[in-house]
């Protein structure tokens, strides 16, 4: 079936909330850092989740912790922004690895399309950007959705009178530390350097 896609800025259910969370936190802490592409946030758990990778096996929440992560929402299928991303995202890994920084994040790619994307099509996929990339799915569209919606992220497939169907997902890359906690949401215009250089003030920021 041919789809067409639609992207949607990253919306947090908890917005107001963690509005409120931030100001409290940071009349306490030093002043967060300012970033050039995205926002940081007070470091949160992110909710707990059970996806299917690249391989065949399970990956959870606790498969973040010890890493520092970007992930990124998209799908195979997906004309433009998702390859611009990973390619954007395999240069930014290539840049720090050449650079021998301590720190290299893993690139975590969710696929919000279950239809589309089994384990086999992100085993196929990823490595055109990245052998290292992480491809996760669900059993099901709706466990996907779900687990977006947990984090606050857009992810929905919507099917067309004419057949086809529209794929509706956050451009946002989120950030997450080695503890498994959000720390900041990253909404571009994406560029290596603005990567690289956002990247490294949320690592050097206190939790």
């Amino acid at each position: 079936m041919a789809n067409r896609s639609t992207f949607l800025t990253a919306a947090f259910v908890a917005l107001a909330a963690a509005a409120g969370w931030a100001t409290a936190h940071y009349w306490r802490n030093p002043a967060p850092p300012t970033l050039a592409i995205g926002s940081y946030l007070p470091a949160r758990a992110l909710p707990e989740f059970s996806l299917i990778d690249q391989h065949g096996k399970a990956f959870t929440r606790g498969d973040l912790r010890g890493h520092w992560s970007l992930m990124f929402f998209g799908y195979t299928n997906c004309p433009d922004l998702c390859p611009t991303t990973l390619t954007t995202l395999a240069s930014l890994e290539s840049t720090l690895r050449a650079a021998a920084d301590p720190v290299v994040p893993q690139v975590v790619f969710i696929s919000v399309d279950t239809h589309w994307n089994n384990q086999k099509q992100l085993a196929r996929y990823l490595p055109n950007f990245d052998p290292q990339f992480i491809g996760l799915t669900a059993a099901s569209q709706p466990a996907v959705e779900a687990m977006a919606a947990r984090m606050g992220v857009m992810a929905q497939v919507r099917l067309q009178s004419d057949g086809t169907y529209s794929v509706d997902h956050s451009a946002a890359i989120l950030v997450v530390d080695p503890a498994g906690r959000l720390r900041a949401i990253l909404t571009g215009p994406y560029s290596v350097d603005a990567l690289r250089a956002d990247f490294r003030r949320i690592v050097d920021a206190p939790a």
